[in-house]
């Protein structure tokens, strides 16, 4: 994702740590990578004055193909809000704070897919990123594209902080029964 430069500012989970791998709950189990699909839980602070709004995202530059993979993005989040707990991101957004909408990942659903690249692909890294932005609502409706996200983001963002997990799912190995 390009971006203009913009102030950062401090995040921090109780789910992951910076540069680590991500635990199964952050894995996908939708996906078979023996995770759960939770959210990581997110804290944040030191935003910029002016911040009306937060919005979230978790991306997988690494993934096969052309641009990635998104794996979550959720906006509107209101500015007094400064953290999310763990499984925030599920169907249905019930642990969202009011007015926060989440837009379908690239599995083509509302919420969280956890970490699952391709077996033997090589690491990946999931890169969570809290924006600070400038207006209390971004003016997208629940089927705005990825895309158009982007464009959104980066045209109104005041601030970001960023976390990056870890994972790569190895091949299976296959065992042989040697006779005797």
């Amino acid at each position: 994702m390009t971006s203009h430069d913009v102030p950062s500012f401090h995040l921090s989970s109780e789910s992951f740590t910076e540069g680590q791998t991500l635990p199964p709950a952050q894995r996908s189990g939708k996906m078979r990578a023996g995770g759960k699909d939770e959210s990581p839980q997110l804290s944040w602070n030191g935003a910029a004055d002016g911040t009306r709004s937060y919005a979230v995202t978790v991306f997988d530059p690494d993934a096969p193909g052309h641009g990635g993979f998104w794996h979550w993005a959720v906006l509107n989040i209101p500015a007094d809000v400064t953290s999310l707990p763990p499984g925030a991101g599920s169907e249905g957004g019930r642990m969202l704070p009011d007015g926060a909408l989440q837009l379908k990942n690239d599995g083509g659903f509302r919420g969280y897919l956890g970490a699952a690249p391709p077996p033997g692909h090589g690491p990946h890294r999931y890169i969570v990123t809290v924006y600070a932005m400038d207006v209390e609502q971004l003016g997208l409706d629940a089927g705005a594209s990825t895309a158009s996200l982007e464009s959104t983001l980066i045209s109104h963002a005041l601030g970001r902080a960023t976390m990056t997990g870890i994972y790569e799912r190895h091949e299976a190995r296959r065992h042989f029964n040697q006779p005797t």
